[in-house]
């Protein structure tokens, strides 16, 4: 399974279907928030499934705030990191991700891209889509077996 991972697109639209026709077929796209009407968009134009949670942008309370989802074997908890306040260290995500039992913590929040394993979690940030940074994002590749992420520069 391929799932592409984006974040903080900050309402530039053009960037976050970039991404999408650069990486190929996904099976999923996976938006992890301050871009919650790009995502809508992207699920209205694309026959792609879109999982969003919101970010610190996103006004609307109906959002999820996070998501545990399973991929096969994989447990993956989706959350923008404002709320661990991954801006000042990964400890309080790396916390919520070993309570929620997660193989993958995918985070954003802090415009940096970073693929890095703590506790026996893989940490994926797929850093930014807004507007005068450099853009990225990553690819989520889930098998039986094991789970690789990739980032990609846009």
């Amino acid at each position: 399974m391929r799932l592409l991972v984006i974040s903080d697109s900050h309402g530039n639209y053009p960037k976050a279907l970039k991404a999408h026709q650069l990486a190929g077929p996904v099976d999923h796209i996976i938006h992890l928030g301050d871009g919650a009407e790009d995502a809508r968009l992207m699920a209205q134009v694309l026959e792609v499934p879109v999982l969003l949670v919101a970010g610190n942008c996103d006004p609307d309370p109906r959002l999820p705030q996070e998501l545990t989802l399973e991929f096969g074997q994989c447990r993956v908890l989706l959350t923008h990191g404002n709320r661990q306040m991954v801006k000042s260290g990964l400890r309080q995500l790396v916390g919520k991700g070993i309570e929620a039992g997660a193989t993958v913590v995918l985070y954003g929040h802090t415009h940096r891209s970073a693929v890095q394993t703590e506790s026996g979690m893989l940490l994926v940030n797929p850093g930014t889509l807004k507007d005068g940074l450099p853009g990225s994002y990553a690819i989520l590749t889930v098998s039986e077996t094991e789970v690789h992420a990739e980032i990609f520069p846009l």
